[in-house]
């Protein structure tokens, strides 16, 4: 792989224990890792001026639904509360198969990388018509970024007094024979991977309590992750109210989903022992504050949770309800939503750019990204501030999230280039955003 040069950056974000941020400073890459950062570093391959430039690590994403980009402001969905938005949304859902799956997924990962993403998780919990995992597994694989998949699943239906339609939920043997079968055919377990898989049953509504505790004693056999919807709005406390007898917190506990190898998604209505739980036990969170706006769902208290100790990430959420894949915006929503919650001092402009790049890897597992340091995988996002957006801005690390709006100039995910003076480098970008309008309009018809 030729080495690269990242030369004259006027601000180098690190990211690393003591958040140092280097002033003309030059970063070196080779066999996609960081080999070097400073002044006079020896010449490489390939020279990219970062004059007039932020650099930080790749911003991390860790939700999404990759399907929905082919969703997105449906009528009937666009100012409804979550359940009533899934009941819009599912039967939609139900006509899709491998080829909307695939180019819903490209879509939706060119959006992210062209607003900074290096590594993203993404969470596919329906299979009709055909559609497997590796649908969009293959799309990351085009489009170049670093990719955790989640094996989803919904095993009870309308008849079974769950909340999708019957067409859309699987039997749950067949779903933890197909976790088992993607983990051994494409989880990566190696420091640098470019792929890894996790078990991701969708949500304490649509699966039965057997399904959450047999996915988790699988996920710590085969040594993966595990991820699920928690928490999200009052509904779903009701839910868990009325069916379990216990708040979500306790709901994972008892069913082994608690641990630093589980992320939930949402957590928007978390209480203090819940946080305090997730804090012990080193839960991950994934908080996805324009989605969360979007379902009326309400304002998570991130602030509480990264006080306690819990680590946070950033998530985007699908497409059907955000309904952008704009990762650097979402972590200005953040800071804001805490801001209006907490006052005008609860969150910086560095600290969400943090938990966008930082606090992510660690949600996600991965101590080789997410900071800029020799030894880290070569994700790097480069973000050129010389535009009016930024014009006149005194501090640019905090006009990147207070300003705006933002595109990254250039991302290299493990020392590759993906997107090259504000283009795709990987596919071709305008005939594949007119194959998913094409395939959007059959859903329609």
């Amino acid at each position: 792989m030729p080495s690269t040069l990242i030369r004259n950056a006027d601000v180098v974000v690190t990211m690393n224990d003591g958040r140092e941020e280097l002033a003309s400073t030059d970063i070196r890459l080779s066999n996609g890792v960081i080999d070097a950062i400073g002044t006079d570093l020896a010449p490489a391959d390939q020279i990219i001026d970062a004059s007039g430039c932020v650099v930080t690590p790749g911003l991390v994403n860790t939700h999404h639904h990759l399907y929905q980009t082919m969703t997105r402001a449906v009528p009937g969905g666009q100012d409804a509360l979550l359940f009533g938005w899934l009941k819009t949304l599912y039967p939609i859902w139900a006509r899709m198969g491998p080829d909307e799956m695939f180019t819903s997924a490209q879509i939706g990962l060119a959006e992210l990388a062209l607003s900074g993403c290096s590594l993203t998780s993404d969470h596919l919990y329906i299979y009709p018509n055909g559609t497997r995992l590796e649908d969009t597994i293959y799309a990351a694989r085009e489009i170049g970024l670093r990719f955790h998949a989640t094996r989803g699943a919904m095993s009870i239906g309308e008849s079974a007094g769950g909340l999708p339609p019957d067409s859309l939920v699987e039997d749950e043997e067949s779903i933890l024979n197909d976790c088992i079968r993607v983990i051994d055919a494409f989880h990566d377990a190696a420091p640098g991977a470019m792929t890894r898989i996790a078990i991701a049953p969708c949500s304490p509504f649509s699966v039965s309590r057997e399904l959450m505790r047999e996915s988790a004693l699988l996920a710590r056999d085969k040594g993966v992750m595990l991820h699920t919807h928690l928490a999200e709005n009052d509904e779903d406390i009701s839910w868990s109210l009325e069916k379990f007898g216990c708040r979500p917190g306790q709901y994972a506990q008892d069913l082994g989903w608690t641990g630093d190898d589980v992320w939930h998604a949402h957590c928007v209505k978390l209480d203090a022992a819940e946080i305090d739980l997730f804090a012990r036990s080193r839960t991950g969170v994934a908080h996805c504050p324009c989605s969360n706006c979007r379902l009326g769902s309400g304002i998570a208290p991130v602030r509480q949770m990264r006080d306690a100790g819990v680590d946070v990430g950033l998530g985007v959420d699908g497409s059907a309800s955000n309904d952008t894949g704009d990762l650097i915006s979402e972590a200005r929503q953040l800071m804001l939503l805490q801001r209006v919650a907490n006052g005008a001092d609860a969150m910086s402009a560095r600290e969400a750019l943090e938990i966008a790049t930082l606090g992510g890897a660690r949600v996600l597992g991965r101590d080789d990204c997410g900071s800029i340091e020799v030894g880290k995988r070569a994700d790097i996002a480069i973000w050129d501030m010389t535009g009016i957006n930024n014009a006149g801005a005194w501090d640019m690390v905090a006009a990147l999230v207070l300003c705006g709006p933002q595109r990254v100039r250039d991302l290299l995910v493990e020392g590759r280039r993906v997107v090259a003076d504000g283009r795709l480098t990987t596919i071709d970008l305008p005939r594949v955003i007119e194959r998913q309008n094409r395939l959007a309009r059959a859903l329609m018809s």
